[in-house]
């Protein structure tokens, strides 16, 4: 059975600027968990919060937006917007773990309180979008998740998206496969696995271990290996792996150049990309460290097209 495949939110980098280029050059995902927005006080949102999540944005990855919020109230102003463009579903953010956001009771700040998340829940039942969660196995312990598992359980949620760390493990150590297994015996949600999956041996291996998952969320996987989605499915390639990457490359700074204003958050935006994409040269870490300390486009440029035209991939890049 061909696997249902799902490009993860990486706030900063997944906007819709990629994953429109994205989804042209390589294929693969069936769509997306667009990075999150957060509430807002007043009468109004602001238009630039919705811009990335607006259809019109969207038309070559279907998305789902997701919504990071703790009070149930500003929770359902931003679903009725989003009801209103026309989304069916909206997932609400329970895995962020970075502290600036945690440590405001956000995210996976909110995991070690099931009666906040029990709250939480009750009272959004009335909002006009169907929810799904994308959670961490806890804030500090991976036990908080049992406390939390028939909390999920008795709310009409369309999935639960699981990424088996801690929300202080940010994205160290080993993911914790024995916790994951527990909370997909326990759901009676449909589940979706997120975290490592970064080659096809990662996924064979976890398919295997877990074959009523639902569906495979990747991130950090895709944006080394943009080709990886299409080697799991065992798509269609263009061989050209370089020319690929290189027209990928092009089109994306062209529309970030459209889109950002100046050099230097253009420059900020593709050193992110870069971040992630030099992991699939062989000599990736020397690449990465002249392309971060450019300051100019023009140099910039130059050592982007020597990369494409004289850097060697990585095996598992170009394998089929």
């Amino acid at each position: 059975m061909t696997p249902t495949l799902i490009l993860a939110p990486l706030r900063g980098l997944t906007d819709s600027t990629y994953r429109n280029v994205f989804s042209r050059f390589f294929p693969g995902f069936d769509s997306a968990l667009a990075p999150f927005i957060t509430t807002y006080q007043g009468k109004a949102i602001k238009s630039s919060r919705l811009k990335d999540i607006l259809p019109e944005n969207n038309e070559n990855l279907s998305i789902t937006p997701q919504i990071l919020a703790k009070n149930p109230e500003n929770f359902q102003k931003i679903a009725t917007i989003l009801a209103d463009l026309g989304y069916e579903t909206v997932n609400w953010n329970l895995g962020c773990p970075y502290p600036m956001v945690a440590n405001k009771m956000r995210g996976s700040g909110l995991l070690p309180h099931p009666e906040k998340i029990a709250y939480f829940l009750d009272a959004i039942q009335k909002a006009p979008l169907a929810l799904s969660i994308k959670t961490r196995i806890g804030r500090t312990h991976p036990e908080e998740i049992m406390k939390l598992m028939p909390i999920f359980n008795q709310f009409p949620l369309t999935e639960l998206i699981i990424h088996p760390r801690t929300g202080i493990q940010m994205y160290k150590g080993d993911v914790d496969l024995e916790t994951f297994h527990a909370c997909l015996d326990l759901s009676r949600h449909p589940v979706v696995y997120n975290g490592d999956i970064n080659s096809i041996g990662d996924y064979n291996r976890l398919s295997e271990k877990f074959p009523t998952v639902s569906g495979w969320m990747i991130g950090r996987g895709a944006l080394v290996n943009p080709f990886l989605p299409g080697q799991i499915k065992q798509l269609s390639i263009d061989k050209n792996h370089r020319q690929t990457l290189a027209l990928f490359h092009d089109t994306l700074f062209q529309c970030y150049q459209e889109n950002l204003s100046g050099p230097g958050h253009i420059l900020g935006r593709m050193k992110g990309v870069w971040f992630y994409l030099s992991h699939s040269f062989v000599d990736g870490k020397k690449l990465l460290k002249k392309i971060q300390k450019t300051t100019r486009i023009n140099q910039y440029k130059d050592i982007v097209q020597s990369a494409f035209e004289h850097h060697d991939l990585l095996e598992e890049v170009t394998s089929h």
